[in-house]
């Protein structure tokens, strides 16, 4: 099976479930269409979302939804062991067995009510990695069709590295944004270039709206200056930053309002000037770039 692009921008499903909106099952249906229509296909999830329960959530939700499972993308992460009443892990871990990787795709599956991922993630790098193992499973998963591709999550250049050298790997989601843009200046969107690595990135409106600090109304005030150019909002904007990078990064957003997901998109008919571009780079800095 051939897998079909992701959208330019993906919906992160995280806040769908009992850890944020706490959305019904209709609820669920009316969001999917609503990305749908809107050109959004591309749907993130992780098996730790809402405790081991929005996966599940999701798909029941899309079971019923009678949307064509070849129309949309799915994205699983696994890898971190949360302390839940939904699990016996004693403390928070990572776990990268061969076992584990393979039982936590194949609960995705059944959670998502779907035959395949188009993307499995390893969620966060764990320093007792075997990249032997995880290429076993990782195998054994595309070989009975269960996972199109495979990729990484929060990994530096190394730790790629060390798992690429016994099973490619396509996608590494990072955190970046406006506000936190250490991946373009300390090579980790360089090798991932080189590498034809594709970037996501998750939290892509940084701390814009989430700290009222010196920062924040830096870079809003320059977002309101520039909003009567582009007739886009800050949002839109900040999104537009990020797409404007070579490397081609996918922002994962994580908004449940339909109003704000249908403006989001906008941001993929955006080119920013070149001095925008430095403008916001400068103000989230607090002083010109080097």
């Amino acid at each position: 099976m051939t897998q079909t692009p992701f959208s330019k921008i993906i919906a992160g499903t995280m806040t769908w479930g009992i850890w944020g909106k706490n959305l019904d099952k209709n609820q669920m249906i009316e969001l999917m269409n609503h990305c749908l229509e809107t050109g959004i296909t591309t749907f993130d999830h992780a098996d730790i979302y809402g405790g081991y329960t929005t996966e599940a959530d999701f798909g029941n939700a899309f079971g019923e939804s009678r949307i064509d499972r070849k129309k949309i993308q799915l994205i699983s992460k696994c890898g971190i062991q949360l302390v839940s009443e939904n699990r016996s892990a004693k403390i928070k871990h990572y776990d990268y067995s061969k076992s584990h990787i393979i039982s936590s795709a194949e609960q995705s599956l059944k959670n998502l009510k779907t035959d395949y991922l188009d993307l499995l993630l390893l969620h966060r790098p764990s320093p007792l990695m075997q990249a032997d193992e995880i290429a076993e499973a990782i195998e054994k998963l595309k070989t009975e069709g269960k996972i199109l591709e495979f990729g990484v999550s929060n990994f530096t250049p190394s730790q790629t590295d060390l798992i690429q050298a016994k099973t490619e790997i396509k996608y590494n989601q990072i955190e970046f944004s406006v506000t936190h843009f250490d991946a373009m200046l300390n090579g980790s969107l360089d090798y991932m270039q080189v590498n034809s690595i594709q970037p996501m990135c998750w939290s892509p409106l940084g701390t814009v709206f989430k700290k009222d600090d010196e920062k924040s109304i830096r870079i809003k005030k320059l977002a309101r200056q520039l909003s009567t150019k582009y007739n886009a909002e800050i949002d839109v904007l900040l999104l537009a930053w990020i797409l404007k990078h070579p490397s081609g990064i996918l922002p994962v957003f994580g908004t449940a309002d339909k109003t704000r997901i249908e403006n989001l998109m906008k941001a993929t008919t955006i080119e920013m000037e070149l001095e925008d571009w430095f403008a916001f780079w400068t103000e989230s800095a607090g002083n010109p770039v080097p």
